[in-house]
C-alpha cells in the first residue's frame, strides 16, 4: 500500500508540476523538471504494449539553469514531441524491434537552452517535412490525428518564447526536433524590472 500510495503522490505532483495551471505568466523553471514530468505522464504509452516492446528513455541532461518561460506550454511542446515519437515507432507496418528515444538538454551559448528529442522510428520524407509545423497537416490515418500538435508547438516555441523549433529526419532512420529557447535568469529579469 505504501508503494502505491507514493506512485500515485508521484503521479499527483508530476500532473502539477505538467500542467503548472497556477503559473499563467512567465517562471522560472528548469527543462529537466518539465521533461521528468511529461515522461512520468507518458509512462504507460513508454511500457510494453501488446505486440509493441516497451520504449527506451535515454536522457542525457546537462542541468540547465533556471529560465523564465511558459512552463505549462514548454510541457505541452514536450508531451506532443514524445507522443508523436511513440506514434512513430509503433504505428506503422513495421513497428520499431528496439524503439528509443533519446533526450539531450544543454547550454548552447551564453543565451539560449536547446532540448534535443530524438527517436529511432519510421522518420520523415524530405518531401512532407516543410509541412508538418502547418496546421491540419497530418500523416495519421484519418480519425487519428487533427495535424494540430506540431503547430502548436511551433506557436509556443516561436511566438510566445521568441524561440526556434526545427527537425532533422530521415526515412528509416528517425527524427530529432530541437528546441531553443533563449536563456533569461530570474536574477536579470528581477534587476531589469
Amino acid at each position: 500500500m505504501r508503494v502505491g500510495a507514493e506512485r500515485i503522490r508521484d503521479l499527483v505532483l508530476s500532473l502539477r508540476n505538467f500542467s503548472r495551471l497556477d503559473e499563467a505568466a512567465m517562471k522560472p523553471a528548469r527543462m529537466e523538471e518539465g521533461l521528468d514530468s511529461t515522461l512520468l505522464i507518458l509512462r504507460h504509452q513508454l511500457s510494453e504494449q501488446d505486440q509493441y516492446p516497451a520504449v527506451e528513455v535515454i536522457k542525457e541532461y546537462d542541468t540547465t539553469p533556471e529560465t523564465l518561460c511558459y512552463p505549462s506550454q514548454l510541457n505541452q511542446v514536450f508531451m506532443n514531441i514524445l507522443s508523436n515519437a511513440i506514434d512513430a515507432m509503433r504505428g506503422y507496418d513495421n513497428p520499431i524491434t528496439t524503439p528509443q528515444i533519446h533526450i539531450k538538454t544543454l547550454r548552447h551559448g551564453d543565451d539560449k537552452i536547446r532540448i534535443k528529442i530524438a527517436d529511432n522510428g519510421c522518420g520523415i520524407s524530405d518531401e512532407i517535412k516543410p509541412q508538418i509545423f502547418d496546421p491540419f497537416f497530418t500523416t495519421k490515418p484519418v480519425g487519428s490525428g487533427q495535424g494540430l500538435g506540431l503547430s502548436i508547438c511551433y506557436q509556443i516555441v516561436v511566438d510566445k518564447h521568441q524561440g526556434r523549433l526545427w527537425c532533422r529526419s530521415k526515412v528509416g532512420q528517425g527524427s530529432e526536433f530541437t528546441i531553443e529557447i533563449p536563456y533569461c535568469s530570474p536574477e536579470r529579469e528581477t534587476l531589469a524590472s
